[in-house]
């Protein structure tokens, strides 16, 4: 894996991870419970505190002055590489859990593979702190998944069209990419095939418990981890990076 190609494969991890936080943020005060509000908060804050860490760790390695903020605050929609599942907006509660359990289950198997690399071992060291923490987002979000598929019948087609609906999203995650190619090459990554298979095992079962279906559609949008990105992702960056970019100079 050439440097830039390191480069853009920490973005991509740490913009996951930055841009679901950033959505995740803004139940806060909004939830339909203190209890989810305060979870959601929390998440939303060890994603963003993942994200710090990798960009930290991405800007060190580019040489070029770039820290966390500047690499989160200073670059456009087209720079940012994250998938396009975690830049959708929350809609109702249930969109938000289906989308957090989808990604939880493909952010706990990424990240135990990346413990155990040995290709970039600071990342190593990042992925086991944030395994303990993706360990318990998974737990909840399943927990939920469940609750609500296999509550009342509102809540079980409610969140079986949230399912529905986010399921052309999920295919990225597993998408051939030149970067990710560079990772899988230098030993960073597992083959996409095996994460894929892996995730549906977990994914369907507790979908199963939860007696919700497990759509069967292969279409898929992508263009994420190119910077080609829904038009969501421009009005969150814009909320997100206006402070820093009208001061950037300021100081706490």
């Amino acid at each position: 894996m050439t440097k830039a190609q390191h480069f853009e494969w920490l973005l991509s991890l740490a913009d996951d991870a930055l841009i679901l936080g950033q959505r995740l943020s803004e139940w806060c005060g909004h939830a339909p419970a203190l209890e989810e509000d305060i979870a959601l908060s929390n998440v939303a804050l060890d994603l963003i505190g993942q994200s710090r860490a990798i960009l930290t760790h991405a800007g060190l390695l580019e040489g070029e002055g770039r820290d966390e903020d500047r690499l989160a605050f200073f670059r456009s929609d087209r720079e940012y590489r994250n998938l396009l599942l975690v830049e959708l907006p929350n809609g109702h509660f249930g969109d938000t859990i289906a989308r957090q359990f989808f990604f939880d289950q493909f952010a706990m198997i990424r990240y135990g593979h990346l413990a155990q690399q040995t290709f970039d071992l600071e990342i190593a060291a990042i992925a086991t702190k944030a395994l303990k923490e993706v360990r318990y987002h998974a737990a909840h979000s399943a927990d939920w998944m469940i609750r609500l598929g296999d509550g009342t019948n509102v809540s079980k087609t409610r969140i079986q069209e949230s399912v529905d609906r986010l399921w052309p999203y999920i295919g990225e995650c597993f998408e051939a990419h030149p970067i990710l190619d560079a990772a899988i090459t230098s030993g960073a990554m597992p083959d996409c095939k095996s994460i894929e298979l892996t995730w549906k095992e977990s994914v369907s079962a507790v979908l199963a418990e939860a007696t919700l279906i497990l759509p069967t559609d292969n279409w898929k949008q992508v263009g994420g981890r190119n910077g080609l990105h829904t038009e969501h992702l421009s009005y969150l960056l814009a909320e997100m990076q206006a402070v820093p970019r009208l001061h950037p100079d300021a100081k706490w």
